[in-house]
């Protein structure tokens, strides 16, 4: 029995584990690092739970690099581990984290970013168990810079603004989406193509759909677009949100 613990303390044990200490805490760092975008903008996934994926990814990944210190160097049977398993498991595993976060609420999808950069926390954490720690150094980083300033550069970039819009209308009133189409220009939108379902209930008709601006110097902002929709003869309520992805 002494014999057996001792295989646990032995110096190259020792030191297998100093270094997987030292991954964990890399890994962790950088976990952080990523995920303070996250948590800075509010999001239910923060820096916690980014470096928690980053440093288990590490954990297991390193783990398995280093079999014949398993069960203090008393299981043979470790020696033809495959990490390649490993990574696989950790992928699987990550993407049910990242799928719990994605959420739709009618037309908008929110939670894209977020999972993706989970799934990119444990791909660091990862290559911090295989040992490639200027890459994922790096890979943090981008991705770091990917999630602060990529939204600063979309607004740079020329783009199309899209929102989401709900109209319900009067009991009765049959409306036309030509005249909807010629009231959405006006104020610099127009409908994307394919995306209108129309629901009839109790007498209302009920409009779903996703505007596009036509260029981003003429689309309106949300707060002038509903002060015309309510003007608009023979719509009852409506809803208005950016489409978010």
């Amino acid at each position: 029995m002494s014999e057996s613990l001792q295989g646990f303390w032995t110096l190259s044990a020792l030191h297998a584990n100093l270094l997987i200490i030292l991954n964990l805490i890399g890994a962790l760092a950088l976990g952080l690092l990523v995920g303070y975008e996250r948590s800075y903008h509010g999001r239910a996934a923060g820096m916690r739970t980014y470096g928690l994926v980053c440093m288990a990814s590490a954990a297991l990944t390193v783990a398995v690099g280093h079999p014949h210190f398993w069960y203090g160097g008393g299981n043979t049977l470790a020696l033809g581990a495959d990490p390649t398993r490993t990574i696989q498991g950790i992928v699987t595993g990550i993407g049910f984290l990242g799928a719990g976060v994605i959420m739709r609420e009618g037309l908008n999808i929110s939670g894209l970013t977020t999972a993706a950069s989970i799934w990119a926390a444990s791909a660091i954490g990862i290559m911090v168990g295989l040992g490639f720690y200027l890459a994922a150094i790096s890979f943090a980083l981008l991705s770091t810079f990917s999630m602060m300033w990529g939204s600063r550069l979309e607004e740079w970039l020329p783009s199309r603004k899209a929102i989401a819009i709900v109209l319900h209308f009067k009991a009765e009133h049959k409306p036309h989406r030509d005249n909807l189409h010629q009231l959405l220009f006006d104020y610099g939108y127009q409908i994307a193509e394919g995306s209108l379902s129309v629901a009839h209930q109790d007498g209302k008709i009920e409009w779903r759909f996703v505007a596009i601006a036509t260029s981003h110097s003429k689309m309106a902002d949300l707060n002038l677009l509903a002060q015309r929709l309510t003007q608009k003869e023979g719509i009852e309520e409506f809803q208005l949100s950016h489409a978010r992805n």
